[in-house]
């Protein structure tokens, strides 16, 4: 059996649904095929956070610049309650050569726009009041927020099939074949699809899809393993994050100055509490390619940190721990964009950490660039050609 639609986007994640329900605000037919259960990646599998204070000035920070504005209105626009808050952010820092990247890298955010500061040890306790003593200084910045990413899935799959989605669930393509002016995919079940466009949303399976159509996709999975702690009250003002990963990211030779068991599982630590009152406590970062099972040395060196971070903690009770697959990419930005001589042919995919923070806005220029042929911001740093000289030379080496 044949159906023909305007698009097909691959993958049932946050990234996907967004995607997805642009394009059906545009009018476009639109299918959405998810080979499990929607939401059973990343997106289902990951915190609360939308944090901008880690983004580098540019094409990163502006996206989640604006994609935080439009998580404002998003409850409204969904008529569903997402929990958004904005908490706000704070990067707890430890030591001098941490307070100078720091300082450097809010000087550089602010002059993009980003409301953000650093604040000294005495602000910092009125904010964290239970903080251990050998924090000196902090980042602060009141437009770090949190959101609940089932309530935005779900959000956009209910009004996205209101306004004419479709979905296939635990279907597997077999194949995408590029036709004169339309694609085939060919699903498992003998089902053939045809649309003018197709959107590679599969997250850290991106590049499965891609080697459907010959193309190297450089996305692969990175672990992260998340604590849940039971429902407490709340222990501070703002959501936190560790300073020494951070920096690490932006002075590489400062790793050297992070516990090694620490730098090979990429753990950074992360602090933010849902609104039910159960805390996250992450995260990892992990190449272990697609096995996203929990680990007692992982989970046990989070609650560690955790605890150093926080001794009030260390009576508090662990309820159950989970693990995703986030789709990562060498230069840590997205590939959103069509293909260059893949014509309708689009990916959505590489948001690693960010997917939560810069779900609606891709959503937005992806159903943009189909409808309007480009979106009102310059995405061309973003596409798949800027890894092109370095497949390149990754092939002659093999």
């Amino acid at each position: 059996m044949k159906r023909a639609y305007d698009v097909v986007v691959i993958g049932g994640g946050i990234i996907g649904l967004s995607s997805a329900y642009y394009l059906t605000k545009t009018g476009k037919r639109v299918l959405l095929i998810e080979k499990n259960e929607i939401g059973s990646g990343a997106s289902g599998a990951c915190d609360d956070m939308i944090l901008l204070q880690s983004k580098k000035p540019g094409i990163s920070l502006a996206l989640a610049m604006e994609s935080l504005e439009m998580y404002r209105s998003l409850s409204k626009e969904l008529n569903l309650d997402l929990e958004f808050e904005s908490r706000g952010g704070m990067i707890l820092i430890e030591t001098q050569q941490q307070l100078e990247v720091m300082e450097a890298f809010v000087a550089q955010q602010r002059k993009s726009g980003l409301e953000v500061e650093v604040i000294d040890r005495k602000a910092v306790v009125k904010k964290q009041p239970y903080v251990k003593d050998t924090v000196i200084a902090s980042t602060y910045s009141s437009k770090d927020a949190q959101v609940n990413p089932l309530k935005v899935m779900r959000g956009f799959l209910g009004k996205g099939i209101s306004n004419g989605l479709q979905v296939i669930r635990r279907s597997t393509i077999t194949s995408i074949d590029q036709k004169k002016d339309y694609w085939k995919i060919s699903l498992d079940d003998g089902m053939q699809v045809e649309a003018e466009y197709v959107i590679n949303a599969a997250g850290a399976w991106a590049a499965e899809i891609g080697t459907m159509i010959d193309l190297e996709i450089p996305v692969k999975p990175k672990k992260g393993q998340i604590v849940v702690t039971e429902q407490i009250p709340q222990v501070g003002q703002a959501n936190v994050w560790s300073a020494a990963y951070i920096a690490s990211k932006l002075k590489p030779e400062m790793i050297d100055n992070i516990h090694d068991e620490y730098r090979k599982m990429g753990i950074g630590f992360a602090f933010t509490q849902a609104t039910d009152g159960n805390y996250l406590i992450g995260s990892t970062r992990e190449d272990v390619g697609f096995d996203k099972g929990t680990t007692f040395k992982a989970i046990n060196m989070m609650i560690k940190q955790a605890v150093d971070f926080f001794p009030v903690l260390k009576n508090v009770h662990m309820i159950r721990c989970f693990s995703g697959l986030r789709p990562a990419t060498a230069d840590g930005k997205p590939i959103i964009g069509e293909v260059p001589h893949k014509k309708g042919f689009y990916i959505a995919a590489g948001h690693e950490g960010d997917g939560i923070a810069l779900a609606p806005i891709t959503g937005k220029v992806i159903a943009e660039m189909i409808e309007q042929k480009e979106s009102h911001v310059d995405l061309r740093e973003l596409n798949l050609k800027r890894f092109r000289q370095e497949m390149e030379v990754s092939r002659k080496l093999v």
